[in-house]
């Protein structure tokens, strides 16, 4: 009469039916103020009205089996018990589950009025994990409703293998939950879990994932050379995974085309090249690890450069090989052959080790850096020589002998000049100017002669203007 909303009516009505034990009336009752989700899938477990009849069903289980309970259940609700029985989908859990009528009618109300993230986590709370994941696959359920139903209990309470084990079982093939492991995965790399990544990929036999995640625990978290030189079995369990993988698309391609849709592709030359790649790095990690570990390193940077990174990080690793060693020459096998597996700008690097050695005032290292790329036999006619001029843009103090020395081992006379006039040692500039092909030395001292006037060298300007 008063127009007010009778549906709180209803639900007490309805709760107190439930106390009292007289199942189908209770739900007579519940049917008029409970209403089905719009949304089965939304990530939430249903009104709270429906989590207040379960919470109360759940609270209240009757160790009494249907058997014993058929002395006091009235036809309508034994019919009731039975009907539920078909509503839940032929997935009743083996047990006590089945034969209690109070879980029936948990899962009459879940069926009925509740989400599918509440079903689900019904059958979870009560170990029917099969029971869960059979729902999943036959209602289509988006992967947040695995997450969060499925898998974050199951990693939670240490039963991971267990849902691993139910998966394979259900589908071996594992396609029909491709979708699902993928979103996990991408879920736990959010969270930073890459233990559970990785333990994970291996179950689905993602090997190149699993090498990718093998890759960071080699890589994360290292300060030295000498910790990764602790941490090279992760670069065996990366070769490990990239084997397996080949051996797998070899064995696919003979036979009809397999279809892994969720497990990453990649090309059998790429997963050769990354083979190399960590075969080089750990060379790279061997010769480091040693140098660090007997004092001969110098040079410490805030990152620590791998093969794994980009073009950069891996000139840097480069320059670190040639720079730590006893010498140049020790380094400069294996940084050469990092320099043409990846076809790096070998002249930038070279120089930028040069300018390394300038700084240290390691002159003489200079000089064999020189000789080794010469004798690498790939070196372009004038790259020793830039490599210098390229020092001495930097470093203008430079003492006079070794800047003399350096500046001797050039091999294009027009280079020298350049690098004499760099350091302003006009004199010397001119000295071999003069021993150039006529026109030339004309050009060349005449160019000479004009800086000498512009640096008020008088003396210079005086040769010059005899000479010219």
């Amino acid at each position: 009469k008063s127009g007010l909303d009778p549906g709180g009516a209803w639900h007490a009505w309805g709760m107190a039916c439930l106390k009292a034990g007289n199942l189908s009336s209770a739900r007579e009752k519940f049917n008029r103020c409970l209403k089905p989700p719009m949304d089965l899938n939304q990530l939430n477990h249903g009104s709270r009205l429906v989590q207040d009849v379960i919470q109360y069903l759940e609270s209240t289980v009757k160790p009494i089996l249907i058997a014993d309970d058929d002395y006091f259940a009235t036809l309508r609700e034994l019919e009731a018990t039975l009907r539920t029985r078909s509503l839940s989908l032929e997935m009743m859990c083996e047990g006590k589950i089945q034969h209690n009528s109070y879980y029936q009618e948990c899962l009459f109300y879940l069926h009925s009025y509740g989400t599918n993230l509440a079903i689900i986590s019904f059958y979870m709370r009560h170990d029917c994990m099969r029971e869960a994941l059979l729902h999943l696959l036959n209602k289509e359920s988006p992967s947040e409703v695995f997450i969060e139903g499925i898998f974050i209990p199951s990693y939670e309470s240490g039963k991971l293998h267990m849902l691993e084990n139910l998966l394979e079982t259900i589908d071996p093939g594992l396609e029909s939950w491709g979708v699902y492991l993928i979103a996990a995965c991408k879920y736990l790399q959010r969270k930073n879990y890459y233990h559970i990544l990785y333990e994970l990929q291996q179950f689905m036999k993602d090997h190149v994932r699993a090498a990718m995640t093998c890759i960071r625990f080699f890589t994360h978290g290292a300060k030295s050379y000498a910790e990764l030189g602790g941490k090279q079995a992760w670069l065996l369990k990366i070769k490990d995974h990239l084997k397996v993988y080949l051996q797998e698309v070899s064995r696919s391609s003979g036979r009809k085309k397999m279809t892994f849709t969720f497990r990453k592709k990649m090309s059998a030359t790429d997963v050769s090249r990354h083979i190399n790649t960590v075969d080089l790095q750990m060379e790279v990690t061997k010769f480091l690890h040693r140098c660090e570990s007997s004092g001969t390193s110098q040079m410490t940077g805030s990152s620590l450069p791998t093969l794994f990174g980009n073009n950069n990080m891996k000139m840097d690793v480069a320059c670190k090989v040639m720079l730590e060693g006893k010498n140049i020459e020790e380094g400069f096998g294996i940084a050469f052959r990092v320099l043409q597996d990846f076809q790096l700008e070998a002249t930038e690097v070279y120089s930028k080790v040069a300018k390394q050695l300038v700084k240290h005032q390691k002159y003489g290292e200079i000089r064999q850096l020189l000789k080794c790329v010469s004798e690498s036999g790939v070196a372009a006619k004038n790259d020793g020589d830039n490599i210098i001029l390229n020092c001495l843009n930097e470093f203008k103090n430079i003492p006079a002998e070794d800047l003399d020395n350096l500046i001797q081992d050039m091999d294009s006379d027009e280079n020298k000049i350049q690098a004499y006039v760099m350091c302003n040692k006009l004199r010397s500039a001119y000295l071999v100017s003069v021993r150039q092909e006529k026109t030339r030395a004309v050009q060349l001292v005449q160019h000479v002669r004009q800086l000498a006037e512009n640096s008020g060298d008088d003396v210079v300007k005086a040769i010059c203007a005899q000479w010219l």
